[in-house]
C-alpha cells in the first residue's frame, strides 16, 4: 500500500535529503514540474515515487504524475534530475488518488518508465545519486513524536 509521506507520522531521516519542493529536470535540462509529495511504501517505510505536478498555468490544466525514484540520476539543492524526457513523462499515466488500491496502476507506472516494480523479482532499491559518505541510508524514514521531534 502506497501513501503520501505527509499523511503518515514519518519523516525523511535527513531533512537535507527531502526532495519535496524541488524542480524536476529532464535529460535535456528542461523543467518537468515540481515534487509535491513523496509516495511511501508503508510496509517497508521506503519512498517509491515522486508526486510531480506538471504543465498548466497558475494551476489550471496542471496534471500530476508519479515518477519512480528509480529514474533519479542526480539531486542538487534545488533540482531532481531524471533520466526521462519531459514529453515521455507528460504522456505517462496520470495520477488519480482513486487508483491507489489498483496494483495495475502501479505496474503501468513502472512499465511506462521501463522499471521493474519494487515487488518484482530481483528488484533492488536504488542508491541515491546524492549519497554521501557517512550519510544515512537513502530513503530511510524516522518516526516523529507528536511534538515534532524524532523518537
Amino acid at each position: 500500500n502506497l501513501v503520501k509521506l505527509g499523511d503518515t507520522d514519518l519523516t525523511v531521516g535527513d531533512p537535507s535529503e527531502d526532495i519535496r519542493g524541488r524542480k524536476v529536470i529532464d535529460t535535456s535540462g528542461d523543467e518537468i514540474g515540481e515534487v509535491d509529495a513523496l509516495m511511501l511504501d508503508e510496509d517497508e517505510a521506503k519512498v517509491r515515487f515522486m508526486h510531480v505536478a506538471a504543465g498548466g498555468f497558475l494551476g489550471i490544466g496542471e496534471k500530476t504524475f508519479l515518477i519512480p525514484i528509480d529514474v533519479i540520476t542526480r539531486i542538487d539543492e534545488d533540482h531532481v534530475h531524471v533520466d526521462q524526457a519531459r514529453d515521455h513523462v507528460i504522456q505517462g499515466p496520470e495520477y488519480d488518488p482513486a487508483l491507489v488500491e489498483d496494483q495495475g496502476f502501479w505496474e503501468r507506472s513502472y512499465g511506462h518508465y521501463g522499471m521493474t516494480p519494487f515487488w518484482g523479482t530481483g528488484y533492488a532499491y536504488p542508491a541515491y545519486p546524492y549519497y554521501a559518505a557517512g550519510a544515512a541510508t537513502p530513503g530511510t524514514l524516522d518516526p516523529v513524536d507528536g511534538d515534532g521531534t524524532r523518537s
